[in-house]
């Protein structure tokens, strides 16, 4: 059988060019690789760093550092963003890290001019202030949707729930026409910014203001910043980076067009938008949307339109800034081409305490542990590299313009990306990940203490809150080009479901000094498990995957499909691919057990070790395709990638998701359902092939 896709011929080709150019190395005696003997520590040694690296967490240091980043706003391509850069980098040069900037230039986007009034059918006009009150600005920039186009729009109010199509459907049956009204939305319901905005142009709508439902009155006049562009990275550089005196595509060119909203949107805070949903009329509120109401803090029961008219003015300016990401590099004594990861983005839309610098801090806190382990003698068997990503809150600009300057090399090179964003938003651990790292979560969580409870480990509570590891299909962080474009292992971690003050003015050290974190515990916690799965890979001989866990995800995932396909296509071609990476998995667990235990230094073992190595670390890039998914091509995970319907009933192969969606026309939806299941069992086929690292 030929091995399908330009991908695993690609993986196959690297895995057999990387297995001749180790043996020939042994066999020529050219720059031999260090043996464990004449290695800087045993096995024995490394379970003594990684109690070194647990003694040294310090909340006191975690809290200084987040109060020295949080001084001021620091919004990716301003100057104060910039010096925030420079504080991460100072931090690490200090501690004795090897430390570089990679720049990019990129389109940003910012507000110049922004108004909404109220026009009543008395004549009576109210101002609606977008700003949020008692709270120092200090720089930071007024409440905004970046990439929204400039534009004015009068109208009808009218109240839209989430803005999905369900929703529309519902106001439909009631009667209500939305065509060049203004509409009033709630952030939620599974819908991006992007494609809440893009649902009501389509509809017809003249604009859209947008709210946050919160828990807590105290932060209801907070307004919640974000983007509303579609994808990720640079749009003037879509799979490719935007370095300076490269490649733009121009601001009129329909590849940008596509990437924003066809209407000016706004953000609003909660009470500012209560108090123009209780002016509506007509149509009665849906009964399904009734929830929105129990809180009490409303009394409108209706939707509109009407009969107040909204008059909203947006004026924006689209720039090309420079953006910096900072690295610090530790590099590997045995296998300097192998690269662990762990990444943060540094900008915020305004302090950030939360989102992202209790992650920052954290980041900085483990970097201090390592230069203090490498006082002691320790230096990974692998290289070790810290990230500091800017213009995450734009669209994963900076991490996405440095993945796909890397491509090659992340392809052929990383380990795994594990990924912190805003390490303490509340009580409660959450983990995702893909599922061959599952168990090396689970071992590192029963050895950090639980920060909310004495006597007790994180596994236990988090066990007790029955959480399981969650899978990264959503594309809200810097994981996403790691995972979804290249196809490496990876890790997102945070303690706390949500907070009060997400992208608002209220995100200070104060409030996580008060409310988030006042032990400043969480943060220890975080870095202890973030810290110490990183030590596992950049230290363990053989790499603690087990594919064996993948291949019961998976498993579950085909029974899943089959029930939803109700036999309209058949899921067998993907559950014969799972049989047989299923042995793989197995087969390279068992592989991987003799090798743990084998005593013997010489060349050959040390050679086995690296070649099951490179088939633990590549497997997951057999789960991509070059092609990538239907309209978003740039996605190319089959397993794990965002939906394109908000509407799709699972969050799983992305591909067949979207064949499934009630937007994929009746007369097709068969023929594509089927070429998605086999391109997703090709996929799994590939992966197997990579695991047991053998041609067909």
């Amino acid at each position: 059988m030929l091995i399908e896709g330009k991908t695993s011929c690609t993986l196959l080709f690297a895995f057999t060019l990387t297995f001749l150019i180790i043996y020939t190395t042994f066999h020529h005696h050219h720059r031999r690789l260090p043996s464990p003997a004449t290695a800087p520590f045993s096995d024995r040694n490394s379970l003594s760093y990684r109690d070194a690296f647990t003694s040294a967490a310090s909340n006191e240091t975690v809290a200084a550092y987040l109060r020295d980043l949080t001084l001021h706003p620091h919004l990716a391509g301003t100057p104060l963003s910039l010096s925030t850069a420079l504080y991460v980098h100072t931090q690490f040069q200090s501690l004795g890290l090897a430390t570089h900037f990679v720049n990019f230039s990129s389109l940003l986007s910012y507000p110049k001019h922004a108004s909404l009034s109220v026009h009543f059918s008395d004549g009576t006009i109210l101002s609606v202030s977008l700003e949020e009150p008692n709270v120092p600005q200090n720089g930071a920039v007024r409440p905004y949707h970046a990439y929204s186009p400039s534009g004015s729009a009068y109208g009808e109010a009218v109240f839209l729930n989430y803005g999905r199509e369900q929703d529309y459907s519902e106001l439909a049956v009631l009667g209500v026409k939305v065509k060049d009204c203004v509409g009033i939305l709630r952030r939620g319901g599974e819908m991006s910014r992007y494609e809440a905005v893009e649902n009501a142009a389509a509809h017809g709508l003249a604009a859209v203001l947008m709210y946050t439902e919160g828990g807590d009155d105290r932060y209801r006049q907070g307004v919640e910043r974000g983007t509303v562009m579609n994808g990720l990275g640079d749009p003037l550089s879509p799979g490719w980076a935007g370095v300076e005196g490269g490649e733009k595509l121009g601001l009129n060119d329909p590849t940008v067009v596509e990437r924003f909203p066809g209407i000016p949107s706004l953000p609003l805070s909660e009470a500012a938008a209560e108090s123009i949903l209780m002016s509506l009329e007509e149509a009665k509120v849906p009964y399904e949307w009734r929830k929105i109401f129990e809180s009490g803090r409303s009394t409108s029961t209706t939707v509109g339109p009407g009969p107040i008219m909204l008059n909203l003015t947006y004026e924006g300016e689209q720039k090309t800034a420079n953006i910096h990401n900072v690295f610090a590099v530790i590099r590997g004594t045995e296998e300097p081409d192998r690269f662990v990861l762990l990444g943060n983005h540094r900008d915020a839309w305004t302090y950030g305490a939360v989102d992202p610098n209790s992650g920052t801090a954290t980041l900085l806190d483990i970097a201090r542990r390592y230069a203090l382990l490498m006082r002691s003698g320790w230096n990974p068997r692998r290289t070790i590299i810290l990230c500091s990503w800017d213009a995450e809150e734009f669209g994963m600009i900076g991490s996405t313009e440095w993945v796909e300057q890397n491509f090659a090399n992340l392809g052929s090179k990383a380990v795994a990306y594990l990924n912190v964003d805003c390490a303490v938003q509340g009580p409660g651990l959450f983990v995702s990940a893909t599922p061959q790292l599952d168990d090396l979560l689970v071992e590192v969580m029963k050895k950090i203490k639980d920060p909310d409870s004495e006597n007790a480990f994180l596994y236990e509570q988090w066990m007790a809150a029955n959480k399981g590891v969650n899978r990264l299909s959503r594309v809200d962080s810097d994981f996403a080009p790691f995972l979804q474009h290249v196809g490496i292992p990876s890790v997102d971690l945070y303690f706390g479901n949500d907070f009060p003050v997400y992208h608002t003015a209220f995100d200070s050290y104060g409030w996580m000094a008060n409310f988030g974190d006042p032990s400043f515990q969480r943060h220890v916690a975080v870095a202890g498990v973030w810290g110490l799965v990183t030590l596992h890979l950049a230290d363990d001989p053989i790499l603690p995957f087990n594919y064996v866990s993948y291949a019961a995800e998976l498993l579950e995932y085909e029974n899943v499909l089959s029930n939803l396909l109700e036999g309209t296509v058949s899921s067998q071609p993907i559950a014969a691919a799972i049989e047989d990476f299923a042995h793989a998995a197995a087969d390279s667990e068992e592989q991987a057990k003799i090798l743990r235990g084998e005593q013997s230094l010489d060349d050959f073992s040390i050679l086995r070790r690296r070649i099951l190595n490179d088939r633990l670390m590549l497997a997951e890039r057999g789960f991509t395709d070059s092609e990538g998914l239907t309209g978003r091509q740039w996605f190319k995970h089959l397993v794990y990638g965002p939906r394109g319907d908000s509407g799709n009933k699972i969050s799983f192969f992305p591909g067949i998701a979207d064949a499934m969606s009630p937007r994929t026309m009746e007369g097709e939806r068969e023929a594509i359902l089927r070429h998605e299941t086999w391109r997703v069992a090709r996929a799994i086929q590939r992966a197997a092939y990579v695991l047991r690292g053998e041609l067909t």
